[in-house]
């Protein structure tokens, strides 16, 4: 016969004497502040993933923070190196370093992370000239021509090949299903936007407001 345990019943339920509940509860009827074991793990858990989130930071973003430079060290190590073994060592120091910052640096590193992770309004405006370039060089022939004067770096050949496929793909297969769009109607926005997105590579003089298509749901 197994030994009872020895406790008490708290709201019908049992707590083992000596127990995580049994601790908090006697906390809170001292009126302690103290944090409970689980408590302290998880906000430790929750800083190792704030620290990990923390190394994938923009460098004008992570210079923002002016954080203490045996972490800023880490955090250059750690993306310099790519041994296994010494980025989780890192890591780790990464996470320890981050249970030391004031929880206003904590709270600094969040919003910096959400402002990485929010699009900025041009690279918005990119998104939307990069869709209308592509929805407009598939349906019109001689977009194409428009398109390399603008970007001249453009590869011509692949991009008629993944315009004509764009086309085919287009067209459904049975009247009435709905248009499939395939990996080419995909890899036309990506080639688009990667020009779009570093205009060093287009003329200064050849690129105006002009040379963005009109947007598809605007009166004429």
């Amino acid at each position: 016969m197994s030994k009872l345990k020895k406790g008490y019943f708290v709201k019908g339920k049992f707590v083992a004497e000596g127990s995580e509940l049994d601790l908090e509860l006697k906390r809170e009827l001292k009126g302690t502040d103290d944090k409970s074991r689980t408590d302290l793990k998880r906000e430790s858990t929750e800083l190792q993933k704030l620290g990990e989130d923390l190394l994938t930071l923009r460098a004008e973003l992570l210079k923002r923070l002016e954080l203490p430079d045996k972490l800023l060290e880490a955090i250059a190590e750690y993306k310099r190196i790519t041994n296994f073994e010494g980025r989780r060592r890192l890591l780790q120091f990464v996470g320890k370093r981050m249970r030391q910052l004031e929880p206003a640096t904590l709270d600094a590193i969040r919003v910096a992370l959400v402002e990485q992770h929010t699009p900025s309004a041009q690279e918005t405006l990119t998104l939307h000239a990069a869709e209308q370039w592509r929805d407009r060089l598939i349906a019109d022939d001689d977009a194409l021509g428009q398109w390399v004067n603008i970007c001249p770096g453009t590869d011509v050949q692949q991009m008629r090949a993944l315009i004509r496929q764009a086309r085919k793909d287009a067209k459904p297969e049975k009247p009435g299903l709905a248009v499939r769009h395939g990996r080419p109607f995909r890899d036309i926005f990506q080639i688009v936007r990667e020009h779009l997105t570093h205009p060093d590579e287009i003329p200064e003089t050849s690129l105006g407001a002009n040379d963005l298509p009109p947007n598809p749901g605007a009166d004429a």
